[in-house]
């Protein structure tokens, strides 16, 4: 790729917009093409705009969430590269976002440098991920049986929002016995007997966030 790289900025904040579109300024190689508070407008402007590398917040409001926003985005021919710049480093954040086809993944606590450094890398098409969620990512590749699965992380995520297995069955479009089926699965991964106990254990330990 030569020239500037276009970058497209998808953010519910407008102070946090503010604050990334005046960093992105300094860099001569940068050039942000176009801002969007919401996941549909994202991939509406992404479209209509073709940015290089888009950086995508997951938590945006009302509306799609950002991984799937992300995954409208990667979907195509041709298709940016999307940058997730997050607050939430959780298993089930992470999960949603990879398996979204997100080419790097950015805590918005990062330094400057870093998050030059990851739009560049990602442009490249090369991955970028922040050392917690590198870490993540190894230790589950490391222990398989020992973590959940992106769907089991669905379900519990649901569970701590206090839904029913029914509420969830038809949340998720799968039967009421596919969600015991899953939360069975869930227990005995996390060593618990009880939807709460799950929940706190998940919690605890970084898979999910607390409500």
């Amino acid at each position: 790729m030569s020239g500037r790289i276009r970058i497209l900025l998808v953010d519910d904040h407008p102070v946090v917009r503010s604050g990334i579109r005046a960093m992105l300024a300094d860099q001569p190689d940068f050039e942000l093409v176009g801002e969007a508070a919401t996941g549909e407008e994202g991939v509406a402007e992404a479209r209509r705009l073709i940015p290089d590398v888009v950086l995508m917040d997951l938590q945006l409001g009302a509306g799609i969430h950002g991984s799937e926003a992300t995954r409208q985005l990667t979907s195509g021919a041709g298709a940016p590269r999307v940058l997730v710049l997050t607050t939430f480093d959780t298993d089930s954040d992470i999960l949603a976002a990879v398996e979204a086809g997100a080419t790097g993944y950015l805590l918005k606590d990062a330094p400057q440098s870093k998050l030059f450094a990851a739009i560049r890398s990602a442009a490249a098409g090369d991955s970028a991920l922040a050392p917690s969620v590198a870490s993540r990512l190894l230790g589950r590749m490391r222990s398989p049986t020992a973590t959940l699965t992106a769907r089991e992380l669905e379900v519990l995520r649901l569970v701590a929002e206090g839904l029913s297995n029914r509420q969830i069955s038809k949340r998720l479009f799968l039967s009421e016995t596919t969600i015991k089926t899953h939360l069975v699965h869930i227990y005995a991964k996390l060593d618990v007997d009880s939807r709460t106990a799950a929940v706190a254990a998940a919690t605890r330990r970084g898979l999910i966030r607390s409500s």
